[in-house]
């Protein structure tokens, strides 16, 4: 079936000059706990990876990742970022958002939401993915960061949520 668009009052097909359209949309969720003492950002197991194969080498990728995090020991922080394959599309060591508990262990509930456009130039499929890591803060040797977590603890898992949707280009 062709794709089709509105044009003024009308329908018409698509052609091979239209751009900015989206071609297809994918998204992943992940509705369990995940959490990591690693202070390089890692998967953790998540299930908030999306693998999609580009109808031409000029799309761009509009991707989004939604969630909650909590670093679980206080005056510690976490960053969190979304990869494409193995490039971090964040910076290098802070990703794209970050949070942090208080002295005295006290969790701090921290929704997050992350946007990115890209412009891979491939037309091979690509994986985008939510990565995190923790960073201790202070003098006791430990820090762990848990997404997915809510305020009322781990009965009601909150989920991650990964869209990645192809724009021509």
């Amino acid at each position: 079936m062709p794709l089709t668009k509105v044009i003024g009052s009308g329908v018409g097909q698509l052609t091979s000059s239209d751009t900015d359209l989206v071609l297809q949309v994918k998204t992943a969720v992940d509705t369990s706990h995940r959490s990591t003492t690693s202070e390089s950002f890692s998967v953790a197991s998540n299930t908030a990876q999306v693998t999609i194969t580009p109808r031409s080498a000029s799309s761009r990728f509009f991707v989004t990742c939604s969630g909650c995090a909590t670093a679980t020991d206080g005056d510690d922080s976490f960053f969190l970022t979304i990869f494409r394959d193995s490039t971090n599309l964040g910076h290098a060591t802070t990703g794209l958002q970050t949070g942090n508990s208080v002295p005295a262990v006290v969790l701090l509930f921290h929704p997050f939401c992350m946007t990115v456009l890209d412009s891979p130039s491939t037309a091979s499929a690509i994986t985008y993915g939510f990565q995190f890591r923790a960073l201790n803060n202070d003098s006791d040797s430990y820090s762990e960061v848990v997404i997915g977590r809510d305020v009322t603890g781990s009965s009601n898992p909150m989920p991650t949520i990964l869209t990645v949707m192809e724009i021509a280009g």
